[in-house]
């Protein structure tokens, strides 16, 4: 295979954020995936979302699993620190990397194999330990690298490129993640990008645990009729529950806005997340009401997207375990290693 490097020379009246990049520096290789793919369209939302943010590249830690999905760290932040796990074991290395070091940025990036099938376990206790992270699945239905076969979180009924049906009950990610007490849960599309960049935007600036699940139809095996995850099934069942907008500073908190009105989320670095509620029914900071309407939504044929619950005071995984501000990973060995007088205090106190 040709590999054919992007330019390193930018156009010089491109325009520079606040820290001084451009968006082509967010970028990263050229992508080797089906033209048309919708992972690509996240790839671009994401770089939209940290170029917008003022986000410095190298804060970013980028790692994913196996699959199609896993690929694309490469095509995204190419000047940032990035890690491919093995199979399903991304949110355990995740989690290592964010207790070493506190300062960066984390994106988890997965699919709905790597995630929902052998890594279902592993995607369950992230959410519920609070780590803090964004973690992003992009769910196509299918395994695209293994010729199309149904992937967990393919609908029940759905039917194959060839025709076959599945009846397997799927695997609701959104819904785990909910009840599993992550604290920042939306669903986008990846055909959808202005909601899907201040959605990411939001997650990025979320104090605990964010989760988005991205309807992202695979062109080469699940893009057809009877497909549940194809481009024109999604866009006619879309049903957005909120239309956000992210603004990096407070202007006015609305406690009980009504219908077509504004809830102000505040966010753990002092910025505000601004949701505008277009249905009266739909509360994004009552998790048991934003499970029963997204219940409610699929039953009728629907995708519920947009944010779906957020917890504004939400805290990660390092409040939890009370660890020290500073980076674990830049401790010397004087703070790691206290000493056999504090080692005997320590046993003391457990007798």
């Amino acid at each position: 295979m040709t590999y054919i490097a992007k330019p390193r020379l930018h156009h010089p009246t491109l325009q520079r954020n606040a820290v001084g990049y451009t968006r082509r520096d967010y970028e990263g290789k050229i992508s080797t995936l089906c033209a048309g793919c919708g992972h690509d369209s996240i790839s671009a939302a994401i770089i939209q979302a940290v170029w917008e943010l003022d986000v410095q590249p190298h804060r970013v830690a980028k790692l994913s699993g196996i699959g199609c999905s896993s690929k694309t760290p490469d095509y995204f932040l190419g000047a940032s620190h990035g890690f491919n796990t093995v199979h399903g074991r991304m949110p355990s290395v995740l989690t290592g990397a964010n207790l070493a070091n506190r300062e960066l940025l984390y994106l988890g990036i997965s699919g709905d194999g790597d995630s929902a099938s052998i890594g279902l376990g592993q995607f369950a206790h992230a959410m519920r330990r609070g780590v803090r992270m964004v973690y992003i699945v992009e769910n196509n239905g299918v395994y695209g690298l293994t010729k199309g076969q149904f992937s967990a979180t393919a609908d029940r009924g759905s039917r194959s490129k060839k025709g076959a049906v599945n009846n397997d009950s799927p695997v609701d990610l959104v819904g785990l993640a909910m009840q599993l007490g992550a604290t920042y849960v939306g669903r986008g599309f990846s055909g959808d990008k202005a909601q899907l960049v201040p959605l990411i935007k939001g997650a990025i600036n979320h104090g605990g645990a964010a989760f988005i699940d991205v309807i992202s139809p695979c062109v080469a095996f699940n893009n057809h009729e009877g497909s549940t995850r194809s481009y024109d099934h999604v866009r006619a069942h879309n049903e957005a529950v909120s239309r956000i907008d992210f603004i990096d500073l407070a202007r006015e908190v609305i406690a009980e806005p009504a219908p077509g009105g504004v809830i102000e989320l505040p966010q753990a670095d002092g910025s505000m997340m601004r949701l505008r509620k277009l249905h009266a029914d739909h509360d994004p900071t009552d998790r048991r009401a934003a499970m029963n309407h997204m219940q409610a939504m699929a039953a009728e044929g629907e995708i519920a997207t947009g944010l779906l619950y957020v917890d504004p005071d939400a805290s990660d995984l390092h409040a939890v375990l009370e660890t020290v501000d500073a980076p674990l990973s830049t401790l010397d060995e004087s703070m790691l290693c206290p000493g056999a007088s504090a080692l005997e205090r320590i046993n003391a106190a457990l007798r």
